[in-house]
């Protein structure tokens, strides 16, 4: 028999033996860990230094040297503190001169703006202050993995609406409207896409805007991508569509277009009230974005453009190449228009996306990631990140033909 004062201990044992899962939260369970990660530790299991990476959704290159020395030099001046909540002023008011002459959407730099710890911390204020329990945020997917568990931590409902190759997967009015329910609350738009690389210009985003208000949604814009376009028409921003602009939090950063990933530099713009709600959580959870990253920021924004623009140009040969050898090889490609991504069907092997993954790291020692962990519409598709070197691409190229081969 357990004496009383034994009690607290033994009960500590048996929950020790158990698991601690009876202690997690319902929603934090639900959540699956990130389909890319597995990818990623599979890579790192096999220790084979030969395995060419096509995973990550990450520049090759290194954040301009500029932007790293105003950052190092702000360091030497002893610039280690706290900044205003929202970000520092000059960086803010840069901010909002770079979406005018870029994407001519116009922002209050003191009302209507908000720096936040990555673009990612910006869609999780966003959703964080919007959503009530039950409230169904719509996704077109494929889709950025991380949309639809952030939903669910805040207490919404994602529902997936699938996108389709034959339409470049980009979403349709129609599709929309079929999704929506007296749920809906959000819609969630990433284009340029990651996974798939497509965009959509104004013609085909204003039928999406007319759904959005004939219903009174409200529009979450991660434009994390919108630099990185590559055609003759620039990106429309959702926020400049009209009557969208009060509708709409538009999120991006610096991470894709400025090669600035491990810095977790971004923003959130859209109307003062939104915005100051999302400040708010921002204020209790991290207080500012890092004054180092806030800095290099300002450089990129203020003397980094034609070192973006470089990166930019450097992509899209890339990306030439990768469709080319896809489609080359016999794999269906639909061509990507932005991102750094492409998203060949691999439907015709017979495999599933997680099948054809695995094997392609096991037997070709190519790593990308399969196109189910990103949604409805993903299965039967691989993502290939070719942001790197033209040498890897060949080499990746002519691994996963040998491999296709293979399998005959």
């Amino acid at each position: 028999m357990i004496k009383d004062e034994e009690k607290p201990q033994a009960l500590m044992e048996q929950s020790r033996s158990n698991g601690m899962n009876q202690y997690l939260a319902a929603n934090a369970r639900a959540i699956p860990p990130s389909g890319i990660r597995r990818f990623f530790d599979l890579v790192n299991a096999s220790k084979d230094k030969d395995i060419i990476t096509l995973g990550v959704g990450e520049p090759d290159f290194v954040t301009p040297w500029r932007v790293r020395d105003a950052a190092v030099y702000s360091l030497e001046k002893g610039k280690t503190q706290y900044t205003p909540n929202a970000g520092m002023p000059e960086l803010r008011e840069a901010i909002a001169q770079y979406l005018s002459n870029q994407f001519n959407v116009s922002y209050d730099p003191a009302k209507e703006m908000l720096v936040t710890v990555g673009g990612s911390e910006g869609i999780d204020l966003a959703l964080r202050a919007l959503v009530e329990l039950g409230d169904e945020i719509l996704i077109p997917e494929p889709s950025y993995i991380s949309y639809s568990p952030i939903t669910t931590l805040s207490g919404g409902v994602a529902v997936g609406i699938e996108t389709f190759a034959e339409d470049q997967f980009k979403l349709t009015a129609e599709n929309l409207k079929a999704a929506i329910t007296p749920k809906s609350k959000i819609l969630v738009l990433c284009y340029p896409s990651n996974p798939t690389g497509a965009i959509m210009n104004y013609e085909e985003l204003l039928p999406i805007a007319k759904v959005v208000e004939d219903n009174d949604l409200i529009v979450i814009s991660d434009e994390i991508y919108a630099e990185l376009t590559y055609t003759d028409t620039q990106h429309v921003s959702f926020a400049a569509l009209p009557g969208m602009k009060d509708r709409t939090i538009l999120v991006s950063g610096f991470s894709k277009a400025f090669a600035m990933t491990g810095w977790r530099m971004g923003y959130a713009c859209g109307h003062p009230d939104l915005i100051g709600a999302m400040l708010k959580i921002h204020q209790y959870t991290v207080m500012c974005a890092p004054i180092m990253g806030q800095v290099a920021a300002f450089e990129a924004l203020t003397n980094g453009l034609e070192e973006k623009d470089r990166m930019v140009e450097s992509y899209n040969q890339r990306r030439r190449l990768v469709v080319q050898g896809f489609r080359e090889m016999g794999l269906d490609c639909h061509e990507p228009q932005g991102a750094f991504y492409a998203f060949p069907s691999i439907r015709s092997t017979g495999l599933t996306s997680e099948q054809f993954a695995e094997r392609l790291i096991q037997e070709a020692k190519v790593a990308a990631v399969p196109g189910h962990v990103f949604g409805k519409g993903g299965e039967g598709f691989i993502r290939c990140c070719y942001a790197t070197s033209v040498n890897q691409l060949t080499e990746a190229l002519e691994r996963i033909g040998a491999f296709l081969r293979k399998l005959g």
